[in-house]
């Protein structure tokens, strides 16, 4: 088997998929995005194009090594975005070609079902979620303007009650992850951790911009509430510091960003070693939620899996939540086949990054 084309196409709200074509007729699928850069991804991919015409799509890890190690400038989120897409879908082709799913590939799988998180939970709606099946939410800081960097005894109460009110809504069984987005202040972060801590977050994510790992580490050491983070960090290497320092004991890499499936499989084995969780980001589409699934199936230190689709409208057989888990596709590769006709009112896009100055 040989890979004749690479095929990207900009899919609606703001995601970017691609397909790698070969001349026994399989396809893989990937989603090489970095949001708000659709058409920066896409291009990145039609230059890795040339390299994988005439290759043998089952040698995954050879072509991952050969597109990152290549290239004098390595890594940054373009180009590992788009290898992650790449690498995507050489595991489909791998798993197609020999009939079963990608986490048998990685050995098997550890679980049966997978957890998912529901993002965005306010306490006006969360009982309405509790309700549909779900038993772990993530909401972000309550506030009014921006952060400053010191902030009055007001922005940080506020904050805080906003979170109370959420635990109260859904009650001490229910896990509640809150993310910061890197948007306070390390001096504002330390004082609201410390506010929370009597409310039992599941986690606190990026207290602080992910670049400053020496103060991240310095709060992880200085709470009982696990800190997370990964969703802005790429490859083995990035996620090295973070686990060196103790900057965070839940790593969430972005399989669209940090390497793909290849690298996500590396970086949990890492954490394992450091005795780390794995919480995958995924704030993207289907194919996203797809890979995901592939490698949290097969990896012991998984904890819950974030998501913002199902696949309802862009595959052919959504995924199903039930009591807040899903479970295990049987279907070769990443065992998802898009709905061609569904999409064809979602192709193209310009979705820009939100502007505030």
């Amino acid at each position: 088997m040989k890979i004749t084309k690479l095929e990207t196409f900009l899919v609606k709200p703001r995601w970017l998929f691609l397909k790698i074509h070969t001349d026994e007729g399989l396809v893989g699928l990937g989603e090489p995005i970095t949001e708000g850069r659709a058409r920066t991804c896409a291009t990145a991919i039609a230059e890795i194009e040339p390299y994988l015409i005439g290759k043998d799509p089952t040698r995954v890890v050879h072509h991952w090594q050969a597109i990152y190690r290549h290239a004098f400038y390595r890594g940054g989120p373009v180009l590992t975005s788009a290898l992650s897409g790449v690498d995507h879908a050489l595991w489909d082709l791998a798993g197609k070609a020999l009939g079963v799913p990608v986490y048998k590939l990685l050995g098997g799988p550890t679980r049966d079902r997978v957890r998912l998180y529901k993002g965005g939970a306010r306490p006006e709606n969360i009982k309405e979620y509790i309700d549909m099946g779900f038993t772990a939410f993530k909401t972000g800081v309550a506030k009014d303007r921006p952060a400053r960097i010191v902030e009055s005894k007001a922005f940080i109460d506020h904050a805080v009650e906003h979170f109370a009110s959420m635990r109260e809504a859904a009650g001490p069984e229910i896990d509640i992850a809150i993310d910061f987005h890197g948007a306070l202040s390390p001096q504002v972060a330390k004082v609201l951790i410390h506010e929370l801590e009597p409310y039992h977050p599941m986690f606190i994510e990026e207290p602080v911009q992910c670049q400053n790992v020496d103060i991240m580490a310095d709060l992880a050491h200085s709470t009982h509430v696990p800190i997370a983070t990964g969703e802005r960090i790429f490859t083995k290497w990035g996620f090295r510091e973070i686990l060196e320092k103790r900057a965070a004991s839940i790593l969430q890499p972005d399989l669209c960003h940090a390497g793909g499936i290849t690298e996500g499989r590396l970086i949990a084995g890492m954490a394992e070693a450091y005795y780390a969780g794995i919480a995958p980001h995924n704030p993207l589409g289907p194919i996203s939620l797809a890979v995901a699934i592939q490698l949290d199936a097969a990896i012991p230190n998984f904890i819950a899996q974030e998501h913002t689709t199902l696949g309802d409208g862009y595959l052919k057989e959504p995924f199903v939540m039930k009591d807040g888990f899903v479970d295990l596709p049987t279907k070769p590769g990443l065992g998802i086949e898009l709905d061609e006709e569904a999409l064809v009112d979602k192709i193209d896009h310009d979705w820009r990054n939100r502007e505030s100055y």
